[in-house]
């Protein structure tokens, strides 16, 4: 069972996590510290960037999905929205208890790291087995 969840197929998708990694995170923290919106702006902003590249590497180098037509955007859209609402959800309240004592900057800035590590692990199970699902989860690995 582990074997068959840490594959190819998964060290493909932290290879594309980690360019949008790069391009998300730059353009949460901008946001955030630079353009001065919002925890929830920003953080959105992040990932609607980052799921635009998100969808096509994903959709044809990770799980090389062939499906065509609006069902795989649908599907992939309502992962992006459950997982960035339950990451972002739990991370913001849970952070600001954690870091009390802190500046609102300091526990927000955290709280959208934590949100991005809850936001990789649940996305990665909703795009495998939802958004991206093998007719025949044997074809990959």
């Amino acid at each position: 069972m582990i074997k068959k969840l840490f594959d190819k197929t998964f060290l493909k998708y932290v290879l594309v996590g980690a360019v949008n990694t790069v391009v998300g995170t730059g353009v949460m923290f901008a946001a955030y510290n630079w353009a001065g919106l919002s925890y929830w702006v920003s953080s959105a902003l992040n990932y609607i960037v980052g799921s635009i590249v998100s969808y096509i590497l994903n959709k044809n180098f990770t799980f090389e999905n062939k499906e065509r037509g609006w069902k795989p955007v649908l599907r992939f859209t309502a992962n992006i929205a459950v997982c960035y609402g339950i990451a972002y959800g739990i991370a913001k309240p849970l952070t600001m208890a954690v870091l009390s004592g802190y500046t609102v900057n300091i526990q927000e800035n955290i709280a959208m790291l934590v949100g991005m590590g809850l936001f990789i692990i649940l996305n990665y199970f909703g795009q495998r087995f939802f958004a991206f699902k093998a007719e025949d989860e044997g074809e990959r690995g």
